[in-house]
């Protein structure tokens, strides 16, 4: 199976999905990431705003906002900048994803987890995403741990197929899965 046919086929699992599902599903998900000693002793963590259609991260940083540094990417040309979160300083930036403003960017070396949207995962970590290549090329700079989310759905059991340029996560977390790679 190619990353298009992936793509489908995960996007046509997520339109089962109700809001009590995708809920349920993020609470559970972000349970056992808080449950890990990587996000316990993280302080620099860069997250994801999520689309309609992930797993919303949002009461997860109002929950930790206030004991963690949370960092939120930009999109800048064909990168992923860096921005602290600060809820009073987002605005629809690109692809219709709430982005920190401002120009107080912070370096990917000061980051010590990355939690990581993608469409799919497999056990070897590797990653489908939305096929633009923001996070290969921002993960291919950082040492911090890599950490995919998703539905159990987005687990693949047959191996991605991945390119030179493709960026393993180091954990992935779904609903009833936690693996480190």
């Amino acid at each position: 199976m190619n990353k298009d046919d992936i793509r489908r086929r995960v996007k046509a699992h997520k339109t089962l999905l109700d809001d009590a599902d995708r809920e349920s599903a993020a609470a559970r998900v972000f349970g056992l990431l808080e449950q890990t000693a990587a996000f316990m002793m993280a302080d620099r963590i860069l997250m994801y705003h999520s689309l309609p259609d992930e797993l919303s991260t949002r009461s997860f940083i109002d929950k930790w906002a206030s004991r963690k540094r949370f960092y939120l990417p930009r999109v800048n040309g064909l990168h992923l900048e860096i921005l602290p979160y600060d809820e009073q300083q987002l605005a629809l930036g690109s692809f219709h994803i709430e982005e920190p403003t401002g120009s107080d960017t912070a370096s990917i070396d000061d980051i010590e987890l990355v939690v990581v949207p993608g469409i799919a995962y497999d056990r070897r970590g590797n990653r489908v995403g939305r096929g633009k290549g923001y996070y290969d090329r921002l993960l291919g700079e950082t040492r911090a741990l890599k950490v995919g989310v998703g539905y159990d759905f987005q687990l693949m059991e047959e191996e991605i197929p991945a390119e030179p340029h493709d960026v393993r996560v180091d954990v992935v977390i779904t609903e009833s899965h936690y693996f480190k790679i």
